[in-house]
């Protein structure tokens, strides 16, 4: 390599060699070093900088290409094949570089209703894979769970969760007395003969109606509807409705079960159970004493189960949702 010295001060192993000049060596070997003299960019490298030979560029020292891998944001861990960012809170996913990534959506979860209240409905649950990132920086929002009905009131609808152009709706709340369960991710559950709120196509079930007696309906989940409170003519059996079950998911590697309802309150009868995945249980008014029912379970995107006004002033809250990012390292 005509015009190259060898080196051999600290730092530098023996045979590798260095020069400064205006031009980039010719036939260099990998390992080989330049230091830019020219005044301006030349074969890529910013004048006044050391460049390496990988056999086949020169690559800058202070400009190693990044990849994927040294992308940031949220909590970082590493699975076989994998590195995983999970949001619990909201925050940046900073890709690296262009990639393709997989990614778990989860809205937050509604308040269960008040009043002979109905459960609330999941968060909208949405993922997929070869979703595509530049070297950017990408909002995250996670959604909070929405408070407990107060009384005579409905349960509040959960917050909506966003990663970049992918939005899951936050759950409809838990009905009032005699009222229809709002729309969400998924429903809520309606109450005495009233219909459950609808879901969102691709990301939730409708909610349970509500029994033609007392008995509140489930929130719907991911994976399935919430059920009808029972009564005997309008349901299968005098309780509350149970939450309609989540949908498991393996992106952190292990299973996880998101986005279940939560279950209706019942009248002198039991309360509904939660979904899978994070659903809030309904309370139980029996005369003179009462059940409270369970709040859903913070970052599964669960509903809030429902209660009695009488001796429990308010709904449950639904758990707030989460985001996850994954890709291939």
């Amino acid at each position: 390599m005509a015009g190259l010295s060898k080196v051999t001060k600290e730092g530098l192993k023996a045979g590798t060699v260095a020069v400064s000049s205006a031009t980039a060596p010719t036939s260099p070997a990998a390992g080989d070093m330049w230091f830019n003299t020219s005044g301006a960019t030349v074969s890529g490298v910013s004048s006044n900088t050391m460049a390496t030979y990988n056999g086949t560029v020169w690559h800058q020292m202070s400009n190693v290409p990044l990849t994927m891998s040294d992308s940031t944001g949220g909590t970082i861990t590493n699975i076989t094949g994998y590195r995983v960012h999970t949001f619990t809170s909201s925050g940046t996913f900073t890709a690296a570089a262009s990639g393709s990534v997989e990614y778990l959506v989860i809205a937050g979860g509604a308040g269960g209703g008040a009043n002979h209240g109905g459960g609330g409905g999941a968060g909208g649950y949405r993922t997929a894979t070869g979703f595509a990132v530049t070297a950017t920086g990408y909002s995250i929002t996670v959604g909070a769970g929405g408070t407990g009905a107060p009384p005579g009131s409905y349960g509040a609808t959960g917050a909506n969760s966003v990663f970049s152009t992918i939005t899951s709706t936050g759950g409809g709340g838990g009905a009032i007395s005699s009222g229809a369960g709002l729309s969400g991710g998924s429903g809520g559950g309606g109450s005495r003969g009233a219909a459950g709120g609808a879901g969102t196509a691709g990301q939730g079930n409708t909610g349970g109606a509500g029994g033609s007696a007392l008995h509140a309906g489930g929130g719907g989940g991911a994976s399935a509807v919430g059920t009808i409170g029972g009564s005997g003519a309008a349901g299968s059996s005098p309780a509350g409705g149970n939450g309609g079950a989540g949908t498991a998911s393996s992106i952190t590697g292990s299973s996880v079960t998101y986005a279940g309802g939560g279950g209706g309150n019942g009248y002198e009868a039991i309360g509904g159970t939660g979904g899978v995945g994070g659903g809030g249980n309904g309370g139980i008014y029996q005369t003179g004493s009462t059940t409270v029912g369970t709040n859903g379970t913070a970052n599964t995107g669960g509903g809030g189960g429902g209660n009695y006004t009488a001796l429990v002033p308010t709904g449950m809250n639904g758990g707030s949702g989460i985001v996850i990012i994954r890709y291939a390292v």
